[in-house]
């Protein structure tokens, strides 16, 4: 078992600091020009979320679900606070029936689309041709794939999670006073599914 469909918890992830990254080779000349190579076309989310404990009862369900997940092991799901919903999104074709939930970020002519694999229960909507459709589809919350015979235009609304895992094998508190612990660093980073 690589992955568990379980989400960290939502209060530590609340205080939690990252977002995507990138990973780009930047070669610079004697002249001062440089030549970059993009590695990657889609990023890859870096989180720390030591920030998020705040209390005893906070750090011990983190202790519980990292010696859950075994460190680096198991993959879960995590709530990026900055980055969760989608409205109005189209969806992008895989053949028949199927069709796989996507979120477009747009900034001037430049598109960039996000394969969403980890939608929450109970708040995707579709849409065909701009209207709310309450039945004849379904959705897989493991995959992000919806499946539906309808034909028009389709669109959804969505609440999504990152998979992640842990990007560490120890986890070491340090004990402030008698009933308060912190973390420098709890690293979380995005797998891909």
């Amino acid at each position: 078992m690589s992955f568990v469909e379980i989400q960290f918890p939502t209060d530590i992830s609340y205080g939690a600091t990252g977002g995507p990254t990138f990973l780009t080779d930047v070669v610079a000349t004697v002249s001062g020009h440089e030549q970059r190579n993009s590695k990657w076309s889609q990023s890859r989310a870096r989180y720390n979320a030591a920030s998020g404990v705040k209390t005893e009862t906070q750090w011990q369900a983190l202790i519980a679900f990292f010696r859950a997940r075994r460190g680096k092991a198991v993959g879960f799901r995590f709530k990026d606070w900055g980055d969760y919903k989608a409205i109005n999104q189209p969806l992008l074709a895989l053949g028949g029936d199927e069709h796989q939930l996507v979120k477009q970020y747009v900034s001037g002519a430049v598109v960039s689309e996000r394969i969403i694999t980890k939608p929450v229960a109970g708040t995707v909507k579709l849409y065909e041709d701009s209207v709310l459709q309450m039945s004849g589809w379904s959705i897989d919350t493991a995959t992000g794939i919806i499946t539906t015979s309808l034909s028009g235009t389709l669109t959804a609304d969505f609440e999504f999670d990152v998979p992640v895992r842990f990007d560490t094998d120890e986890l070491a508190l340090s004990l402030d006073s008698f009933d308060a612990g912190s973390w420098n660093s709890i690293p979380l980073i995005e797998v891909r599914i």
